[in-house]
């Protein structure tokens, strides 16, 4: 299912939702607006694209909280936080949880609609390295034992000869092997290989 990028903005003061709906919208973006953290879990899931508008300090579950639980649930939704309170110490908090900006009301409309744009970009860009690295595993997962086995070691850089002495069969086997190994992943060069094996390597730290 394709997802529109949507602005999520989570505040229960009415009014700062309404505005802020209406400013958005008057940009024709797509917006959702929640009075709490909880009305906005029972909606989202992980396959929805955009950003999030979030206010600090609310009854129940916090702004600070709800960042922390969609980090820990590996949600990857850019977060701009709004807040009425000079804050200091919460807006640090909050840039080294991964918040993308920290914004103290009133602030200018252009301000929030550049931060939002950016969001947005982020998280399209993001969305694009979900995509590859999903291909990239797939075709790490068709690979047969042998043919990983292979792949292993031309990324360790090791030479077709090596190789066959390490695994104990022949350099035409070890060819064979890499010829479809390369096909599969759809690489047409060692460094795009290497390259696609490092993201999935970084995927799983």
């Amino acid at each position: 299912m394709n997802y529109e990028p949507t602005v999520f903005i989570v505040d229960d003061d009415p009014a700062v939702r309404d505005s802020l709906r209406w400013l958005l919208e008057s940009m024709r973006l797509k917006v959702a607006t929640f009075g709490s953290a909880e009305e906005f879990l029972k909606f989202y899931t992980m396959h929805m694209i955009g950003c999030l508008i979030l206010d600090v300090r609310m009854p129940g579950m916090s702004g600070l909280q709800l960042q922390q639980f969609l980090t820990k649930q590996k949600h990857s939704l850019p977060i701009l936080f709004i807040t009425g309170h000079g804050d200091i110490p919460m807006a640090v908090r909050a840039m080294q949880a991964g918040a993308m900006y920290f914004l103290e009301k009133p602030f200018e409309d252009q301000v929030l609609l550049d931060y939002v744009h950016e969001a947005l970009t982020l998280d399209h860009d993001n969305q694009q390295s979900r995509i590859r690295l999903t291909m990239i595993q797939a075709r790490i997962a068709n690979l047969t034992e042998r043919e990983r086995e292979v792949m292993d070691l031309v990324i360790d850089n090791h030479s077709n000869k090596e190789i066959a002495t390490k695994l104990g069969v022949s350099i035409k086997t070890v060819e064979f092997h890499r010829s479809h190994m390369m096909d599969k992943m759809h690489a047409t060069s060692l460094i795009e290989l290497v390259n696609m094996a490092r993201e999935a390597a970084a995927s799983n730290e």
